[in-house]
């Protein structure tokens, strides 16, 4: 199995201005290269075959000749290889002369696609050499270099999923890329054989276009740059090597480089067809296009070329980081402050714990107050000691209160739950389950009715991480009126509240980073004999940076275990062994799907990124689905 992962390679080619021969042999070196590396596809650049910059020499039968007879060397070169090839190179076809892309594999050529939108204005002069392959309203049939093809907008089946579309250069600056109608064909990944040379900022916006057609159409999008051996004249070239998939750049090479440059990326096939098949604003087109059926093998699977984000809704760079984080406070604060406004809320209710989920959505409601001009006064904040309350928590709980400055109060749940066991009778010796849920629905029931008491909006801390894992007491802390964290994962929350840490006075500042300092737990059991935290969380279900792995790609991608174990081990490779990773995926899909009857009835939420559970949003799922081919 590869997973549904497809290795390609972006080349530069140091290359010489109209010697075909010498090009041919950079283009041989670059598919030993390439398929030393397990390559099946090869993209090269604009006119690889000649060079972009031939100018007038293109209309010499000396030059097309030659180039020609380089191609042909080319294609024998590929039989028996598992690798297409992508080279430019101007095709005579009839009374015109087109730079096109020619497609090539196992010793045949798939087809030949002529360049649409060609360059002339500034320091392009296309025009005068080419002519557009816009000419061609359907594709015909060409005998080319001894080869029977097909020249016109096509896509080429490349196997495993993979379908292939090309278009060149100008192609993807215009305002409708052709890349646009092949996408709405099939085709999910596209190709760039382009000659764009070099001036001040021109790299960054081309770079941005790459990364934004390939979002716009759900595909992988490779790009093959001149080399700097075009630079002639007036013109540098750089030998940009691009590779994006769905908005993100995951391979660039060294550009300006004086050697020829291979960069390879493993995209993934299976994730883009997920994300189309649950986009339906995505188009599919039945109009004629040509499509050539054929098969490239693809076995590798090692992933050498591809990064596995361990922390997927983290973004790794600081300044990312807390971008991410003030746009996300920010969404939670506004939800707050226009339910509260809407329903003509005193104020905010919500219970204190001296944990990160509440602390996050005590930050939250101050920052709604400051949103509607209301004083920090009108939340109030309850803290609930129970069996298992620690000193360290408790004493976190009352600072962060009166730093803040929102109205405060104790109420002991000891006594209430004691005699709730008894009205039940349950030996409160026994520290079970229903031991637990006594003190998570105790508290409920008093934040509830403190909350109608005094006219304010019981606000919810449960997290994401927590509604998939079912780590939550059904109709306790599991209810609310509105619950602001139930879009965040647990791996995000500690850099939310880190990031009101960083802006806060020093007094504030300090207990919210003992706060992150201290262990996940619900605090349910009696603390150990030293009185520290004896439950911890991660103890019990495993780590939440695996379970947000898990979260993340099966609810966006559907993977399946074999796959988001594969990823796994890839992205926490030297922290987690397979074996390790395997136990907590079956402990992770077995509570995702054992636990759906209570997020079928969560509270309203502000969804704030692009994995949310909401039953009335995202996701749709019966309570009582089997798990069986899941695990």
């Amino acid at each position: 199995m590869n997973y549904g992962f497809f290795r390609v390679a972006s080349a530069s080619l140091k290359l010489k201005v109209a010697d075909p021969d010498f090009n041919k042999a950079k283009i041989i070196k670059a598919i030993d290269k390439a398929c030393n590396e397990d390559v099946r596809l090869l993209v090269t650049p604009e006119l690889s075959v000649t060079g972009y910059t031939c100018a007038d020499l293109f209309f010499t039968k000396a030059l097309q000749g030659s180039s020609q007879k380089a191609l042909t060397e080319i294609v024998n070169y590929t039989k028996g290889k598992d690798i297409c090839v992508a080279v430019g190179m101007p095709v005579p076809f009839y009374n015109s002369l087109y730079n096109c892309a020619v497609i090539i594999l196992d010793g045949k050529i798939l087809g030949i696609v002529p360049k649409i939108h060609l360059a002339n204005y500034n320091e392009f002069y296309e025009k005068r050499w080419f002519a557009s392959g816009d000419e061609f309203k359907s594709c015909q049939p060409i005998n080319f270099c001894g080869f029977d093809t097909m020249i016109g907008q096509q896509i080429f089946d490349l196997g495993g999923g993979a379908v292939l579309g090309a278009e060149l250069c100008e192609d993807l600056w215009v305002p409708c890329p052709p890349s646009g109608r092949l996408t709405c064909h099939g085709a999910n990944v596209i190709i760039n054989l382009s000659a764009s040379d070099e001036y001040v900022s021109k790299a960054e916006y081309r770079r941005s276009l790459i990364s934004n057609q390939s979002a716009r159409c759900i595909c992988a999008y490779v790009y093959a740059g001149a080399s700097v051996f075009e630079s002639t004249t007036d013109l540098v070239f750089s030998g940009a090597t691009v590779v994006a998939e769905n908005g993100a750049v995951i391979a660039e090479g060294e550009r300006f480089t004086r050697e020829s440059v291979l960069t390879c990326a493993d995209i993934d096939i299976e994730k883009l067809n997920s994300q189309r098949q649950s986009n339906m604003s995505f188009e599919n087109r039945s109009d004629e296009i040509g499509f050539s059926v054929n098969a490239v093998e693809n076995e590798s699977n090692d992933l050498k070329y591809r990064f596995v984000d361990p922390h997927p809704f983290v973004p790794s760079d600081n300044d990312s980081r807390r971008e991410r984080c003030k746009e996300i406070f920010s969404i939670q604060a506004a939800g707050l402050a226009k339910r509260i406004e809407h329903v003509g809320s005193r104020g905010a209710v919500v219970g204190i714990s001296g944990g990160l989920d509440s602390t996050l959505a005590l930050l939250v409601c101050a920052q709604a107050m400051r949103l509607l001009g209301r004083p920090n006064s009108d939340i109030l904040g309850i803290t609930m000691p129970g069996f298992g309350t620690t000193d360290r928590t408790y004493q976190n709980a009352l600072d962060l209160m009166k730093s803040l400055g929102v109205t405060y109060k104790e109420i002991s749940i000891k006594d209430a739950c004691i005699q709730h066991m008894k009205d039940i009778e349950h030996d409160e010796s026994v520290k079970d389950i229903t031991y637990e849920n006594t003190q998570a629905r105790e508290r409920t029931q008093v934040l509830f009715d403190m909350a109608n008491k005094h006219g304010k909006l019981l606000v919810g801390t449960g997290d994401l991480s927590e509604l998939a894992m079912g780590w939550c007491t059904y109709n306790g802390d599991h209810m609310s009126m509105y619950g602001v964290n139930a879009s965040v994962p647990k791996t995000l929350v500690r850099y939310l509240v880190k990031y009101v840490a960083d802006f806060s006075d020093k007094a504030t500042a300090d207990i919210l980073y003992d706060i992150l300092d201290t262990p996940v737990s619900p605090e349910l059991l009696p603390p150990d004999e030293n009185g520290k935290i004896a439950q911890k969380t991660e103890d019990n279900i495993g780590p939440y940076e695996l379970h947000d792995f898990f979260l993340y790609n099966f609810v966006r991608f559907g993977f399946d275990k074999e796959k988001l174990s594969f990823l796994a081990v890839k992205a926490f490779d030297g922290k987690y062994d397979k074996v390790t990773v395997d136990m907590w995926l079956g402990v992770f899909m077995k509570r995702f799907f054992i636990s759906q009857f209570k997020r079928s009835c969560i509270p309203d939420s502000p969804k704030v990124g692009s994995v949310s559970l909401s039953p009335r949003g995202d996701w749709r799922m019966p309570s009582d689905a089997s798990y069986n081919c899941f695990i």
